[in-house]
């Protein structure tokens, strides 16, 4: 199985929602997980904007980047300038790789219908980016996914 680390600075929204997405979607043949350089808590709004499309990260806890100091991943992805800028190199990082997503934290203080929005958008440009670079790391998506119909109609 293979292995990626999803880093934010806060461990609070993208690299949670990226986590679950992995493990929900590609969890046959990548295990993921998140951390953060400087984390903070999951936001309650990241596991709204989840459990809108089936996937439950509510068990899911932030972490620190040292907790992982001493595993080896195939893939460090970075969703977050901050982070990237903070942990350019990973020791146990088979690549280094940045996917930016738009940060929703700042919009959590706002009320649902205004702050939601930028949740999904969040989680659905991760998704999009996710399966894009898994599968020049070597995923294979099941077939029948709507994501691999979309693939057979393009060809």
């Amino acid at each position: 199985m293979k292995r990626v680390l999803i880093v934010c600075t806060g461990n609070s929204c993208r690299s949670q929602m990226g986590e679950g997405l992995v493990n929900s979607l590609w969890g046959g043949e990548w295990e993921a997980h998140s951390a953060g350089t400087k984390p903070s808590s999951l936001n309650r709004r990241a596991v709204e904007a989840m459990r809108e499309i089936g996937i439950d990260i509510s068990g899911q806890r932030s972490k620190n980047l040292d907790e992982f100091a001493s595993e080896s991943f195939d893939a460090v992805m970075t969703v977050c300038s901050g982070a990237r800028d903070e942990c350019p190199y990973f020791p146990g990082a088979g690549r280094m790789i940045h996917i930016p997503i738009p940060d929703p934290a700042p919009f959590t203080d706002l009320p649902d219908e205004a702050a939601m929005p930028h949740f999904r958008q969040a989680r659905n440009m991760l998704k999009e980016k996710l399966e894009r670079v898994l599968r020049e790391l070597g995923v294979n998506l099941p077939q029948g996914t709507p994501e691999a119909r979309r693939d057979d109609d393009a060809e």
